[in-house]
């Protein structure tokens, strides 16, 4: 309106013979400005008050052509914000540029045991715990190492069958000690079958064989170095056969299940190299991708991708969050930082560079998200500049200063 209004004043006055000049003679002149602060205004000639320097005239044709100017321009935001300015305030811009090659695809990830090296301690016999030792959840075990002792009437009576049939085989042999060797031989292999079916380890079958006595307990031992997940023992516990004891894993190599949003397993198959990262930690592991599950998230659409890593220096527990960074292709076209955009939900903006210091507001179209950075579709050109960072500062700015213009 105020354009309008201006604009009509101007078109009376070129009407207006008495107050137009003829071609070639003095130009009107509407009011006067100081050159260093244009909002003070003066109807006649004078020394600005502020800077001491002379009023500088506005003359009606200038005038006329710029508002002319402005009301045919489309409605863009635009702003102008000093250098100075621009360097306290953080604002920064980055060149637009073609996305090419790959990129890394970072995904949450859980540590979890490599199931085939996760071992169940568990007998085939009913009997009850006398003690055990030193066998809490989290311990790291040696292989062989005694976890609890335990009675039970046919371990007792198979160790006594045992013991029995070794000596029986040796007194019946006859002088020969390759025949000798040999019957024993047999004789301890078929006994020894029937002990390491109830449940006993091997070190205390070859302990039995060695001295002929029969033990007082059975032992149960960590079937391989690592760390005790679960147990459910305690001593005095009378048990039924088949219970589990102890669950032990290898944690040497584990796996890491990750969760892809719905369309980013495409890209995936197994073997793609990736690089784990425990949160707040430096270092990153290699991995593997080992399989793609079938399960998706009823609620989130994620696809669950398992990978594989060599974890001798037990950095990864099982539970423990990381980060997944996978490579997969970037997609072709534009891109830039995904702070640059501005989303508000019926459409998408940047701020492009048009000088030192003049910033403009321009729709886009966005494509996919990868990374820190977003696919542009339409809207900019390779080359420009748009702001990347303190774009909310020159957003509320532009906002500002077209409520107060």
């Amino acid at each position: 309106m105020l354009v309008a209004g201006t604009l009509a004043v101007l078109v009376a006055h070129s009407h207006n013979p008495a107050k137009t000049s003829h071609a070639g003679g003095p130009r009107r002149i509407l009011y006067y400005v100081d050159p260093m602060h244009p909002s003070y205004r003066s109807d006649k000639p004078g020394i600005a008050p502020d800077c001491g320097m002379p009023l500088q005239p506005v003359y009606v044709d200038e005038l006329g052509k710029a508002l002319i100017a402005s009301a045919r321009r489309p409605t863009i935001g635009m702003v102008t914000i000093d250098p100075v300015a621009q360097q306290l305030f953080g604002i920064g811009v980055v060149t637009v540029q073609e996305t090419t090659g790959t990129r890394a695809l970072r995904v949450p990830g859980r540590v979890a045991a490599d199931e085939s090296r996760v071992h169940r301690v568990s007998v085939s016999v009913d009997g009850f715990v006398a003690e055990t030792y030193d066998d809490s959840v989290g311990r790291h075990v040696r292989k062989n190492q005694r976890l609890a002792a335990i009675h039970s009437q046919e371990f007792l009576s198979a160790a006594t069958a045992y013991v029995a049939a070794i000596e029986r085989a040796q007194d019946s042999a006859g002088q020969d000690t390759a025949e000798k060797t040999r019957a024993v031989a047999t004789t301890k292999k078929h006994w020894s079958e029937n002990l390491r079916t109830l449940g006993m380890s091997a070190a205390q079958i070859e302990e039995i064989a060695a001295t002929r006595k029969i033990p007082a307990a059975v032992y149960l031992v960590a079937p391989v170095d690592g760390f005790i997940l679960a147990r459910s023992i305690s001593p005095g516990q009378r048990f039924e056969r088949h219970t589990d004891f102890y669950r032990i894993a290898d944690l040497t190599h584990v796996w890491i299940i990750g969760e892809l949003l719905g369309g980013e397993d495409q890209y995936l198959h197994p073997g793609v190299r990736a690089s784990i990262k425990v949160r707040n930690q430096s270092n990153t592991l290699p991995a593997r991708v080992s399989d793609i599950l079938p399960q998706v998230d009823a609620v989130t659409g994620a696809v669950q991708l398992r990978l594989e890593a060599d974890n001798r220096s037990l950095a990864l527990r099982p539970d423990m969050l990381v980060s997944v960074d996978l490579p997969v292709p970037a997609p072709s076209g534009l891109s830039v930082p995904a702070d640059a955009v501005l989303d508000s939900g019926l459409a998408q903006r940047v701020y492009v560079r048009r000088g030192a210091g003049s910033f403009e507001a321009r729709q886009v179209e966005t494509g996919e998200r990868f990374g820190d950075r977003v696919q542009i579709l339409r809207g900019l050109a390779e080359g420009e500049q748009v702001v990347a960072s303190g774009t909310f500062l020159v957003d509320s700015e532009t906002r500002l200063r077209s409520i107060t213009q």
